[in-house]
Protein backbone atom coordinates (compact mmCIF):
# COMPACT_ATOMS: atom_id res chain seq x y z
CA UNK A 1 0.00 0.00 0.00
CA UNK A 2 1.19 3.45 -0.97
CA UNK A 3 0.19 6.20 1.74
CA UNK A 4 0.45 10.07 1.74
CA UNK A 5 0.85 12.21 4.20
CA UNK A 6 0.22 15.96 4.71
CA UNK A 7 0.39 18.40 7.51
CA UNK A 8 -2.24 21.43 6.89
CA UNK A 9 -3.33 24.29 8.74
CA UNK A 10 -0.82 26.53 11.45
CA UNK A 11 2.47 24.77 11.95
CA UNK A 12 2.46 23.53 15.71
CA UNK A 13 4.75 21.48 17.95
CA UNK A 14 4.76 17.84 17.50
CA UNK A 15 3.92 17.40 13.87
CA UNK A 16 6.94 16.16 12.74
CA UNK A 17 6.54 13.48 15.71
CA UNK A 18 3.16 12.57 13.90
CA UNK A 19 4.90 12.00 10.66
CA UNK A 20 7.77 9.88 12.34
CA UNK A 21 5.17 7.52 13.95
CA UNK A 22 3.36 6.92 10.88
CA UNK A 23 6.21 5.90 8.61
CA UNK A 24 7.80 4.27 11.29
CA UNK A 25 5.37 2.23 11.99
CA UNK A 26 3.67 1.72 8.91
CA UNK A 27 7.21 0.91 7.00
CA UNK A 28 8.49 -1.65 9.89
CA UNK A 29 5.20 -3.82 10.76
CA UNK A 30 3.34 -3.17 7.83
CA UNK A 31 5.34 -2.20 4.93
CA UNK A 32 3.84 0.64 3.46
CA UNK A 33 5.31 3.05 0.94
CA UNK A 34 5.35 6.46 1.70
CA UNK A 35 4.77 9.74 0.17
CA UNK A 36 4.62 13.23 1.41
CA UNK A 37 2.74 16.17 -0.06
CA UNK A 38 3.93 19.55 0.43
CA UNK A 39 2.44 22.43 1.82
CA UNK A 40 -0.81 20.77 3.31
CA UNK A 41 -3.60 20.54 0.71
CA UNK A 42 -2.11 22.48 -1.94
CA UNK A 43 0.24 19.27 -2.13
CA UNK A 44 -2.51 16.52 -3.27
CA UNK A 45 -4.52 19.76 -5.48
CA UNK A 46 -1.27 20.45 -7.09
CA UNK A 47 0.71 16.96 -7.37
CA UNK A 48 3.41 18.72 -4.87
CA UNK A 49 5.08 15.66 -3.52
CA UNK A 50 8.70 14.88 -1.69
CA UNK A 51 10.18 11.79 -0.82
CA UNK A 52 9.00 10.36 2.85
CA UNK A 53 10.70 7.34 4.14
CA UNK A 54 12.38 6.26 6.68
CA UNK A 55 15.88 8.12 6.59
CA UNK A 56 13.61 11.63 5.92
CA UNK A 57 12.29 10.77 9.33
CA UNK A 58 15.45 10.62 11.19
CA UNK A 59 15.81 12.79 13.99
CA UNK A 60 12.57 14.93 13.52
CA UNK A 61 11.29 14.27 16.85
CA UNK A 62 12.08 16.90 18.45
CA UNK A 63 11.95 19.87 15.95
CA UNK A 64 9.13 22.13 15.78
CA UNK A 65 6.86 23.05 12.66
CA UNK A 66 7.18 20.38 9.81
CA UNK A 67 9.46 19.12 7.47
CA UNK A 68 6.40 18.63 4.88
CA UNK A 69 5.58 22.78 4.86
CA UNK A 70 2.02 24.16 5.28
CA UNK A 71 -0.55 26.20 3.79
CA UNK A 72 -3.81 26.87 4.23
CA UNK A 73 -5.10 26.25 1.12
CA UNK A 74 -8.83 24.64 0.49
CA UNK A 75 -9.63 22.65 -2.10
CA UNK A 76 -12.94 22.43 -1.68
CA UNK A 77 -13.29 26.52 -2.43
CA UNK A 78 -11.35 25.67 -5.59
CA UNK A 79 -13.56 25.41 -8.58
CA UNK A 80 -13.17 21.49 -9.03
CA UNK A 81 -10.34 21.13 -6.77
CA UNK A 82 -11.98 18.18 -4.80
CA UNK A 83 -11.65 16.15 -8.22
CA UNK A 84 -8.43 17.22 -8.81
CA UNK A 85 -7.32 15.91 -5.39
CA UNK A 86 -8.61 12.42 -6.19
CA UNK A 87 -7.26 12.82 -10.29
CA UNK A 88 -3.83 13.26 -8.32
CA UNK A 89 -3.85 10.88 -5.76
CA UNK A 90 -5.28 7.67 -8.29
CA UNK A 91 -2.33 9.45 -10.65
CA UNK A 92 0.47 9.06 -8.09
CA UNK A 93 -0.50 5.73 -7.06
CA UNK A 94 -1.60 6.73 -3.62
CA UNK A 95 -3.72 4.17 -2.28
CA UNK A 96 -4.37 6.03 1.52
CA UNK A 97 -3.71 9.62 3.27
CA UNK A 98 -2.92 10.43 6.69
CA UNK A 99 -4.15 14.39 7.18
CA UNK A 100 -2.67 16.00 9.96
CA UNK A 101 -4.20 19.37 10.79
CA UNK A 102 -6.89 21.16 12.65
CA UNK A 103 -10.72 21.90 12.12
CA UNK A 104 -10.00 23.15 8.39
CA UNK A 105 -7.67 21.04 7.19
CA UNK A 106 -10.02 18.12 8.62
CA UNK A 107 -12.78 19.40 7.33
CA UNK A 108 -11.57 18.74 3.84
CA UNK A 109 -10.76 15.31 4.75
CA UNK A 110 -13.95 15.12 5.99
CA UNK A 111 -15.65 16.33 2.41
CA UNK A 112 -12.94 13.94 0.45
CA UNK A 113 -14.32 11.17 2.47
CA UNK A 114 -17.88 12.09 1.76
CA UNK A 115 -16.68 11.17 -2.10
CA UNK A 116 -15.03 8.02 -1.50
CA UNK A 117 -11.19 8.84 -0.75
CA UNK A 118 -9.56 6.51 1.31
CA UNK A 119 -8.35 8.95 4.83
CA UNK A 120 -7.56 9.39 8.20
CA UNK A 121 -7.36 12.50 10.60
CA UNK A 122 -4.92 13.54 13.68
CA UNK A 123 -6.63 16.06 14.97
CA UNK A 124 -3.94 19.02 15.59
CA UNK A 125 -3.81 22.75 16.69
CA UNK A 126 -2.49 24.71 19.45
CA UNK A 127 -5.90 26.07 20.31
CA UNK A 128 -7.19 22.68 21.81
CA UNK A 129 -9.97 23.58 20.27
CA UNK A 130 -11.50 20.46 18.08
CA UNK A 131 -14.25 18.41 19.94
CA UNK A 132 -14.13 14.47 20.28
CA UNK A 133 -10.25 14.58 21.23
CA UNK A 134 -9.37 15.54 25.33
CA UNK A 135 -6.47 17.14 23.91
CA UNK A 136 -4.81 18.00 20.91
CA UNK A 137 -0.96 18.09 20.51
CA UNK A 138 0.39 21.47 20.36
CA UNK A 139 -1.62 23.10 23.01
CA UNK A 140 0.83 22.13 25.89
CA UNK A 141 3.63 23.49 24.00
CA UNK A 142 2.09 26.78 23.51
CA UNK A 143 0.51 26.95 26.95
CA UNK A 144 4.18 26.51 28.75
CA UNK A 145 5.51 28.91 26.39
CA UNK A 146 2.77 31.81 27.24
CA UNK A 147 3.07 31.15 30.78
CA UNK A 148 7.49 31.51 30.91
CA UNK A 149 6.39 34.84 29.44
CA UNK A 150 4.04 35.49 32.45
CA UNK A 151 6.62 34.19 35.28
CA UNK A 152 9.06 36.89 33.05
CA UNK A 153 6.77 39.59 32.88
CA UNK A 154 5.66 39.57 36.60
CA UNK A 155 9.12 40.80 37.66
CA UNK A 156 9.27 43.80 35.24
CA UNK A 157 5.37 44.40 36.15
CA UNK A 158 6.58 45.13 39.64
CA UNK A 159 9.73 47.38 39.32
CA UNK A 160 7.84 49.72 37.01
CA UNK A 161 4.34 49.80 38.81
CA UNK A 162 2.51 49.17 35.30
CA UNK A 163 -0.22 46.94 34.12
CA UNK A 164 1.18 44.40 31.74
CA UNK A 165 -1.30 42.93 29.10
CA UNK A 166 -0.38 39.56 27.27
CA UNK A 167 -2.21 38.99 24.15
CA UNK A 168 -2.47 35.02 23.36
CA UNK A 169 -3.67 32.99 20.64
CA UNK A 170 -7.02 32.04 20.66
CA UNK A 171 -9.56 32.97 18.08
CA UNK A 172 -12.95 31.31 18.90
CA UNK A 173 -11.34 29.56 21.94
CA UNK A 174 -9.80 30.33 24.94
CA UNK A 175 -7.99 27.40 26.20
CA UNK A 176 -4.32 28.99 26.22
CA UNK A 177 -5.06 32.40 27.66
CA UNK A 178 -7.42 30.09 30.36
CA UNK A 179 -4.46 27.61 31.17
CA UNK A 180 -1.55 30.11 30.83
CA UNK A 181 -2.73 32.57 33.14
CA UNK A 182 -4.03 30.17 35.45
CA UNK A 183 -0.83 28.59 35.71
CA UNK A 184 1.18 31.95 35.48
CA UNK A 185 -0.62 33.78 38.05
CA UNK A 186 -2.51 36.23 35.94
CA UNK A 187 -4.95 38.62 37.72
CA UNK A 188 -6.93 38.54 34.75
CA UNK A 189 -8.52 36.44 31.66
CA UNK A 190 -10.14 37.84 29.03
CA UNK A 191 -11.60 34.52 26.52
CA UNK A 192 -13.61 34.95 23.31
CA UNK A 193 -16.32 32.92 24.92
CA UNK A 194 -16.75 35.54 27.74
CA UNK A 195 -17.27 39.40 26.61
CA UNK A 196 -16.02 41.31 29.04
CA UNK A 197 -17.18 44.60 30.71
CA UNK A 198 -14.14 47.18 30.77
CA UNK A 199 -16.03 48.68 34.05
CA UNK A 200 -15.16 45.57 35.39
CA UNK A 201 -11.41 45.20 34.14
CA UNK A 202 -10.61 48.28 35.20
CA UNK A 203 -12.18 47.84 38.93
CA UNK A 204 -9.95 44.64 38.62
CA UNK A 205 -7.23 46.76 37.77
CA UNK A 206 -7.09 49.57 40.66
CA UNK A 207 -8.03 47.00 43.14
CA UNK A 208 -4.41 45.46 41.87
CA UNK A 209 -2.82 48.48 42.16
CA UNK A 210 -4.04 49.50 45.65
CA UNK A 211 -2.62 46.37 47.25
CA UNK A 212 0.85 47.55 45.66
CA UNK A 213 1.04 44.85 42.79
CA UNK A 214 1.33 45.17 39.23
CA UNK A 215 -1.49 43.57 37.61
CA UNK A 216 -1.23 40.98 34.40
CA UNK A 217 -3.85 40.34 32.29
CA UNK A 218 -3.85 37.66 30.28
CA UNK A 219 -6.22 37.88 26.94
CA UNK A 220 -7.16 35.50 24.20
CA UNK A 221 -6.71 37.26 20.29
CA UNK A 222 -10.98 36.77 19.91
CA UNK A 223 -11.48 38.39 22.89
CA UNK A 224 -14.24 41.37 22.69
CA UNK A 225 -15.77 43.41 25.19
CA UNK A 226 -19.40 43.36 25.29
CA UNK A 227 -20.07 46.62 23.57
CA UNK A 228 -17.78 45.96 20.96
CA UNK A 229 -16.27 43.67 17.87
CA UNK A 230 -13.74 41.81 16.78
CA UNK A 231 -10.44 43.45 16.41
CA UNK A 232 -8.62 42.82 12.74
CA UNK A 233 -5.93 43.65 10.72
CA UNK A 234 -8.20 44.37 7.80
CA UNK A 235 -11.16 43.07 5.60
CA UNK A 236 -9.02 40.14 3.78
CA UNK A 237 -9.94 36.59 4.68
CA UNK A 238 -8.39 33.34 5.02
CA UNK A 239 -9.17 30.14 1.92
CA UNK A 240 -11.22 28.91 5.28
CA UNK A 241 -13.31 32.79 5.14
CA UNK A 242 -10.76 33.68 8.53
CA UNK A 243 -9.92 36.91 8.74
CA UNK A 244 -6.44 37.63 11.00
CA UNK A 245 -7.17 38.68 14.67
CA UNK A 246 -4.88 41.70 15.64
CA UNK A 247 -4.73 44.40 17.84
CA UNK A 248 -7.31 43.06 21.28
CA UNK A 249 -4.01 44.14 23.56
CA UNK A 250 -2.87 46.93 22.52
CA UNK A 251 -6.76 48.14 22.52
CA UNK A 252 -7.18 47.03 25.82
CA UNK A 253 -3.43 48.55 27.28
CA UNK A 254 -4.27 51.89 25.91
CA UNK A 255 -7.80 51.60 27.33
CA UNK A 256 -6.49 50.80 31.11
CA UNK A 257 -4.12 53.74 30.72
CA UNK A 258 -6.61 55.80 30.43
CA UNK A 259 -8.84 54.98 32.63
CA UNK A 260 -6.70 54.29 35.27
CA UNK A 261 -3.81 57.14 34.89
CA UNK A 262 -1.41 54.07 35.45
CA UNK A 263 1.20 52.96 32.49
CA UNK A 264 -0.31 49.87 30.81
CA UNK A 265 2.14 47.80 28.35
CA UNK A 266 1.21 45.33 25.35
CA UNK A 267 3.20 41.86 24.90
CA UNK A 268 1.62 39.83 21.85
CA UNK A 269 3.30 36.28 21.75
CA UNK A 270 2.01 35.74 18.23
CA UNK A 271 3.67 33.14 16.29
CA UNK A 272 6.40 32.44 19.72
CA UNK A 273 3.63 30.24 20.89
CA UNK A 274 4.00 28.10 17.62
CA UNK A 275 7.68 27.81 17.31
CA UNK A 276 10.19 25.73 19.29
CA UNK A 277 10.73 22.05 20.09
CA UNK A 278 7.90 20.50 21.80
CA UNK A 279 6.91 19.40 25.12
CA UNK A 280 7.21 15.52 26.51
CA UNK A 281 3.39 15.65 27.14
CA UNK A 282 3.03 16.95 23.01
CA UNK A 283 5.92 14.92 21.71
CA UNK A 284 3.97 11.15 23.46
CA UNK A 285 1.00 12.64 22.27
CA UNK A 286 1.67 13.22 18.95
CA UNK A 287 3.47 9.74 18.54
CA UNK A 288 0.93 8.02 19.65
CA UNK A 289 -1.86 10.08 17.41
CA UNK A 290 0.46 9.29 14.84
CA UNK A 291 0.90 5.03 16.11
CA UNK A 292 -3.34 4.75 15.63
CA UNK A 293 -3.31 6.55 12.54
CA UNK A 294 -1.33 3.98 10.68
CA UNK A 295 -3.06 1.45 12.41
CA UNK A 296 -6.39 3.09 11.33
CA UNK A 297 -5.36 2.58 7.61
CA UNK A 298 -3.90 -0.80 7.90
CA UNK A 299 -6.85 -1.55 8.87
CA UNK A 300 -8.51 -0.06 6.12
CA UNK A 301 -11.15 1.98 8.63
CA UNK A 302 -11.02 5.20 6.28
CA UNK A 303 -12.59 8.34 7.23
CA UNK A 304 -11.93 8.43 10.66
CA UNK A 305 -9.80 10.33 13.18
CA UNK A 306 -7.71 9.64 15.56
CA UNK A 307 -8.58 11.07 19.10
CA UNK A 308 -7.58 11.11 22.92
CA UNK A 309 -10.13 10.32 25.60
CA UNK A 310 -8.59 9.76 29.16
CA UNK A 311 -5.96 8.14 28.44
CA UNK A 312 -6.69 5.71 25.61
CA UNK A 313 -6.19 6.86 22.04
CA UNK A 314 -9.61 5.53 19.75
CA UNK A 315 -11.06 6.22 16.27
CA UNK A 316 -13.71 8.61 15.80
CA UNK A 317 -15.73 9.23 12.79
CA UNK A 318 -13.70 12.23 11.18
CA UNK A 319 -17.06 14.59 10.93
CA UNK A 320 -17.70 14.03 14.75
CA UNK A 321 -13.90 15.69 14.87
CA UNK A 322 -15.05 19.03 13.12
CA UNK A 323 -18.93 18.97 13.89
CA UNK A 324 -18.11 22.32 16.58
CA UNK A 325 -15.60 23.34 18.02
CA UNK A 326 -14.89 23.12 21.81
CA UNK A 327 -15.11 26.13 23.68
CA UNK A 328 -14.55 26.44 27.55
CA UNK A 329 -17.19 26.08 29.16
CA UNK A 330 -19.15 29.15 31.85
CA UNK A 331 -17.91 26.39 35.06
CA UNK A 332 -14.20 26.49 33.47
CA UNK A 333 -14.46 29.92 33.64
CA UNK A 334 -15.94 30.61 37.25
CA UNK A 335 -13.63 28.59 38.49
CA UNK A 336 -10.56 30.99 37.25
CA UNK A 337 -12.23 34.20 38.48
CA UNK A 338 -11.39 33.55 42.19
CA UNK A 339 -8.06 35.21 41.32
CA UNK A 340 -8.96 38.52 39.39
CA UNK A 341 -8.63 41.51 40.61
Amino acid sequence: MRVGVLTGGGDCPGLNAVIRAVVRKGVSDYGFEFIGFRDGWKGPLEAMTTPLGVHEVRGILPRGGTILGSSRTNPVSVDGGVARVRTNLEALGVDALVAIGGEDTLGVATALAAVGVAVVGVPKTIDNDLSATDYTFGFDTAVNIAMEAIDRLHTTAESHHRALVVEVMGRHAGWIALHAGLAGGANIILIPEQPFDLDEVVGWIESRFESHYAPIVVVAEGAQPRDGSLLTQGVELDAFGHPRLSGIGDWLAKAIEARTGKEARTTVLGHIQRGGTPTAFDRVLATRFGLHAIDAVADKDFGMMVALQGTDIVRVPLAEGTRELKTVPASRYAEVRTFFG
